[in-house]
Order: structure tokens, then C-alpha cells, then sequence
């Protein structure tokens, strides 16, 4: 894999994809775009220098756009799955070295998986997650970064406020560990050992999920 940017292809263009395409032209990352509908092919291509109409599922079509000679791919076709699972396959046999899949469930996943993706999202899924814990919790924003462990954004528990954190116990009380701390009306900084926490400040916390979503229930 080059050690600059990556060459990135992305196959299908629906939200996800043309989202993805989009930002990764605005970072000027060399991409090149497939789709199988002329429409949105011509609708984004002012937006995306490289932009071609295929079949993400036809083996001649991808093997002619010399797809191997990029460093990564994404298929963003979740929704139909039997073009996601085809297209991921092929992909696999040309030797893309890096395969990115979207999917629409864990059992599409774990397809996706067997057919030579490397790494499988489920967008709807993960934000169905992160959105349970916002709405029932008290947390501002949550990131699971594995199965069992996240961060969080929250605002500072009252019973912690005016404390200074090496002498408040968070760790060994809650068993959590507070990573960054925003002041009312300043920028996010590291926390340290001497930081103080105010009423009004808003934290970043890190630690198991369960652990984090009891602490923000004490904000």
C-alpha cells in the first residue's frame, strides 16, 4: 500500500457512498466512482472528477476499470445485497488490498465477511446504538470505539463539580477515566491530575459502556 493517500474506489452511489466520495475528493484523495445508474452518475459528476458508469456486479466490467491497482475499496451497496455480495467478491479475486463493505444486518455482515471484505459497517445499525444512549441517558454525545467500551460526552456531575481530579476518585469510584475537559466558554483540553472541574464544564469520559452511562446518569 502506498504510503502516501490511499487510492480509494467506491461502488455504488447512494447516500453513504456519494457522502463518502465527495468527502474524500474535498481531502484530495484520488477517487474513482462506480455506479450503475447514468442519472447519478451524471448528478455527480461535477463533484467527482472520476466517476463512471458499471455494474458493480459484472466480473468484465470491474476487471476492465483495473480495479487492482487501488489501495482500498468501498462497496456501498448495503441495500441490495445480492450486487453488495457479488461486488465484494469480485473485488477480493481482482486483489484489492484493503475491502471496505456496508451492510444491512448481521447476517449480511457476516456474508460480506466470507466473500473477502476486511471491514463490515452497519451504519443504520451503529446509529440506532449511539442513538439509544442519547435519548435514555444524560449524555451530550457517545462514541463505541469496541463491543465494550466507549466514550462519552457529558456535562460534569454536580456531586464532582469544584473538585480537582486526582483527589476526586473517578477512576476507583466509577471506574471510568475522564479524558478532556471543555470550560463554559473555552476549548476542549487533556485532562490531567490537577485539572479542577467546574459546574459548567462539559467532559469526555472513557470506559466500558455500561460504566459511562451510569457516570453521565450522576450529570
Amino acid at each position: 500500500m502506498s504510503a502516501e493517500r490511499p487510492r480509494v474506489v467506491v461502488l455504488g452511489l447512494g447516500r453513504m457512498g456519494a457522502a463518502l466520495a465527495t468527502a474524500l475528493v474535498r481531502r484530495e484523495v484520488e477517487v474513482l466512482a462506480i455506479d450503475v445508474r447514468p442519472d447519478v452518475v451524471q448528478t455527480y459528476s461535477e463533484t467527482i472528477p472520476n466517476i463512471v458508469v458499471a455494474d458493480a456486479a459484472d466480473p468484465e466490467a470491474l476487471s476492465q476499470l483495473e480495479l487492482q491497482s487501488y489501495d482500498r475499496a468501498v462497496v456501498a451497496i448495503g441495500e441490495a445485497l445480492e450486487a453488495s455480495v457479488l461486488a465484494t467478491s469480485l473485488l477480493s479475486e481482482l486483489g484489492v488490498q484493503e475491502i471496505w463493505a456496508k451492510a444491512s444486518s448481521e447476517q449480511h455482515a457476516r456474508i460480506l465477511k466470507r466473500m473477502g471484505a476486511h471491514h463490515v459497517v452497519l451504519p443504520e445499525h451503529e446509529a440506532g446504538a449511539r442513538l439509544a444512549h442519547l435519548v435514555t441517558g444524560h449524555m451530550l454525545d457517545f462514541l463505541a470505539v469496541d463491543d465494550d467500551f466507549a466514550f462519552i460526552k457529558t456535562a460534569v456531575p454536580k456531586t464532582l463539580a469544584g473538585q480537582v481530579l486526582g483527589e476526586s476518585g473517578v477512576r476507583s469510584r466509577f471506574g471510568v477515566t475522564v479524558v478532556a475537559v471543555k470550560p463554559a466558554g473555552g476549548d476542549f483540553c487533556y485532562a490531567t491530575a490537577e485539572t479542577r472541574l467546574g459546574p459548567d464544564d462539559v467532559i469526555v469520559v472513557s470506559g466500558a459502556s455500561k460504566d459511562v452511562t451510569r457516570f453521565a446518569d450522576l450529570a
